[in-house]
């Protein structure tokens, strides 16, 4: 793959922009982004902004593609994520909610062509409680607009190799919001030997002719311009020409409409002009006057009325800089002007440097909702800022407050001049791995999110953890192509010197930019392909957990801002992992208290082969009351499959005890019927408090038929040899723990030899939203159309999909019977 060019790179670049502007406009928003996937597909990498700098975004300038956010959920699922307000936001997407509390409404559609998805475009605009939203044709034309980039952006591809991902070292594109242009101005050139001007349609708008009709004469523009003004003008040009200075004059144009009133009621406005003669040998070149006149009206007089004002007043960019501070401002805030220009407020006034100031412009921006706060100009003069945004930036007024506000309104005391607060970029990264960690259970799912979260925020290319297990150092979790990565750590005590164990010792991070400050601390360490390292000591409740270690490629140089947050970071991860370890060993001894209590092998018998699985549910550690069992009889086989409501011990426990009655019933010869019904008498006198269902099927090989009983269970399914499947529908009889008479009818059934049986729990066939008939037919459909060679297969493939089922609150219980009847011999 070629290298991509300049040119390539800023054809990408129109085609981002391009799109994303009229995104924007179209839907009617204030700011818009598109996201690119990064090489190795794990974060999605911000390319282009509209109206919203980078800087604003914070941590969401690289986004992991399994974040809970919605352009993640849009490039995953593919989908349109529509979200009207904050309301909904906070509702579908806690984890923005908590980084962004602002009020706005989004909407993320993906970028992509041909089955195939490179990003993802979003826009936000204004929404307070209750908007309603993009209209669905503003969205299908969003998603158009997105589709359209898709298209483009692979054509570029097949052009040039592979353009497409997004690189997270090359800054994002950015544009200003759609808008009315700040200034007017019109282009001239001027030959002063014969007076012929050559001037732009916007240049004559200026002087108020009609383009079409300017005959190309300096004197019809002269006619234009106030007389007061002619005569030093026309000096001004002949002193450029003789001597090559530079001509730079405010000139009073006449208009037909506008301010400013001149001699004879004749109304003028002021214009500003620019020219200067080319210093070149060509004498014909050297009789021109080239320049530009522009109309600054709106900007002077705005500057003259604010500058009169005793109320301080101020402009700031998108990105909170400031661009434009009057003297009341300098005045109130008692710092010059100088000191503020192209500085953030909370950057230049130490009084200001609280991240709650920091957060309020960040608010006014993304929400584009005024808002207002005091504060307090050591060491007693309190003053009240208002903020007014659009998408161009924000308009901020400044007055003296009578007296101290309220706590309510303000800090009670300005922070100290020489703390350093954290910053908002500082405070997502620990918000949005904090929010993530609480969703994890498990010692897996705490390093998949460390990993998905620490790699694309800090670029590393290596994640490893390690625990503390008997005072040595082993490895829990390792991504990244170098498959060595730390080997030599394995194994090694605390007390060695290495910084896998030194940083864990004494409790603080080690940073490593470079291979050669790695050999001189520690010679006798492998570098491998790795170049920069970062080592976080995990310690919870004092005592150490663990190192989890960053691995970079390139050399990686930490800023004060990265080692910060890895420090604030490595606590976080320290409990999480804790609590991890913790949730694993008590679900091992849970899940195999369970286990024990089911059947360790299926007995083995001439006419059945019968295959059986247990899946744990996927959220929740408490153990359920799931249960099958396969008990040889006098005249066949008992084939029993049940479920004691609820997840806990009890329920365990409870699900032993009526195993139990089972097999005691059978085994002295009760009919299937007499069976359930006595295991129900069992379970009310055990009085749990709990319900349970059940299903029995009695199978006589002799005569080629099942007697089916039920209390409340699933209906089994059978597959006949044919491959065709059905639901049966033996009688039912009441929920196990109702009803102390409780009548169980069974149901004779004909079995064809090569016929399958499946009995399961209401785990497999129940799906959250959907009615349980539905439910219990796609299995029925799955039963018969599932290719499989033996029973075991077919059992793993009913079960596939539960496995990567994201959510599940139930237990999964299976029970597969072939139907193989021995031939007698002649």
């Amino acid at each position: 793959m070629g290298a991509v060019t300049v040119g390539e790179t800023a054809e990408r670049e129109d085609l981002l922009t391009a799109a994303l502007g009229k995104a924007v406009q179209s839907a009617g928003a204030y700011s818009g982004s598109v996201f690119l996937r990064s090489r190795d597909r794990r974060a999605l990498v911000l390319a282009a902004t509209c109206g919203m700098p980078p800087s604003l975004l914070g941590g969401w300038r690289l986004i992991p593609v399994s974040s809970p956010i919605p352009v993640a959920a849009a490039f995953s699922t593919g989908r349109t994520i529509h979200l009207a307000d904050a309301d909904e936001t906070v509702r579908r997407y806690p984890q923005l909610a908590v980084a962004l509390p602002y009020a706005f409404g989004s909407c993320s559609v993906p970028v992509g062509a041909g089955g195939e998805t490179f990003g993802a475009l979003a826009v936000v605009w204004a929404a307070p409680s209750g908007s309603a939203g993009l209209s669905k044709s503003r969205r299908r034309h969003l998603r158009a607009l997105a589709g359209r980039l898709g298209s483009s952006l692979a054509a570029l591809r097949a052009r040039t190799g592979d353009p497409v991902e997004g690189d997270p070292q090359t800054l994002p594109v950015e544009m200003p919001a759609p808008g009315a242009p700040a200034v007017r101005a019109g282009l001239f050139d001027w030959d002063l030997r014969t007076g012929a001007l050559l001037a732009d349609d916007e240049l004559c708008a200026l002087f108020g002719l009609d383009p079409r009709a300017f005959d190309g004469r300096a004197d019809t523009l002269a006619a234009r311009v106030h007389p007061g003004d002619r005569a030093a003008f026309r000096a001004a040009v002949r002193a450029a020409a003789a001597e090559g200075r530079l001509v730079s004059r405010s000139l009073r144009v006449r208009e037909d409409e506008g301010e400013g009133t001149g001699t004879g009621g004749e109304r003028y406005r002021t214009v500003d002009i620019w020219g200067r003669v080319p210093e070149v040998n060509d004498e014909r070149a050297r009789s021109h006057l080239v320049g530009v006149v522009v109309d600054p009206r709106a900007g002077r007089a705005a500057t003259a009325a604010v500058e009169r004002l005793r109320d301080g007043l101020f402009s700031l960019t998108p990105d909170g800089r400031v661009s434009y501070a009057n003297r009341s401002l300098a005045e109130l805030l008692d710092v010059r002007r100088e000191v503020l220009l192209g500085q953030c407020l909370w950057d230049a006034l130490p009084w200001l440097s609280d991240p709650a100031f920091e957060f309020r412009h960040r608010s006014v921006m993304i929400s584009q909702a005024p808002s207002s706060f005091v504060a307090c100009r050591p060491p007693d003069r309190w003053l009240a800022f208002s903020l007014h945004p659009d998408a161009d930036g924000v308009t901020g007024r400044v007055v003296a407050v009578g007296r101290p506000p309220s706590a309510e309104e303000a800090p009670a005391e300005p922070p100290p001049p020489a703390a350093a607060p954290a910053r908002l970029g500082v405070m997502y990264h620990v918000l949005q791995l904090g929010s993530a960690l609480t969703e994890a259970v498990t010692v897996r799912e705490v390093c998949q999110v460390v990993a998905d979260q620490l790699l694309p925020a800090f670029g590393g290319q290596q994640l490893a953890l390690y625990v503390v297990r008997d005072g040595t150092m082993h490895l829990s979790f390792h991504t990244g192509h170098h498959e060595s990565f730390l080997d030599w750590l394995e194994g090694m005590p605390l007390h060695a010197r290495l910084p896998g164990t030194e940083t864990l010792t004494s409790g603080i991070p080690l940073f490593i930019e470079t291979r050669r400050v790695l050999a001189e601390g520690y010679p006798d360490i492998p570098t491998g392909e790795v170049n920069s390292w970062a080592y976080l000591p995990l310690i919870a409740s004092g005592r150490p957990v663990g190192t989890c270690v960053l691995g970079f490629d390139e050399v990686h140089h930490f800023t004060t801002k990265d080692r910060g947050v890895l420090t604030a970071l490595a606590g976080l991860i320290a409990q999480a992992l804790e609590r991890a370890r913790l949730y694993d060993a008590e679900f091992a001894l849970a899940r195999g208290l369970q286990r024990g209590l089911l059947p360790h092998r299926l007995p083995e018998l001439p006419y059945v082969r019968t295959a059986a699985r247990y899946l744990p549910c996927t959220s929740g550690m408490d153990i359920g009351g799931d249960w099958y069992d396969v008990i040889p009889t006098a005249g066949g086989v008992a084939l029993v499959i049940g479920d004691v409501e609820g997840h806990s011990i009890a329920a365990a426990a409870t699900m032993a005890q009526l195993r139990s009655a089972v097999r005691a019933f059978v085994a002295v010869g009760h009919a299937p019927g007499e069976v359930l019904a006595g295991v129900n008498r069992t379970l009310l006198d055990l009085d749990s408090g709990l319900l349970a269902s059940c299903c029995y099927l009695a199978l006589d090989p002799g005569s080629h038929r099942v007697h089916a009983v039920r209390a409340g269970h699933p209906p089994p399914l059978l597959r006949h040899p044919d491959g065709t499947a059905e639901v049966l529908n033996p009688e039912t009889g009441p929920l196990l723990g109702v009803d102390p008479a409780g009548d169980y009818p069974q149901t004779p059934i004909d079995l064809e030899p090569g016929s399958i049986l499946a009995l399961y729990t209401d785990g497999l066939s129940e799906e959250r939203g959907t009615d349980i008939d539905v439910g219990i037919d796609r299995l029925r459909a799955a039963l018969a159309h599932a290719p499989a060679g033996s029973l075991d297969e077919l059992a793993d493939r009913l079960l596939q999909h539960a496995r990567h089922s994201s959510y599940r609150a139930d237990d999964i219980a299976l029970l597969l019977t072939e139907y193989r009847p021995v031939t007698p011999p002649h």
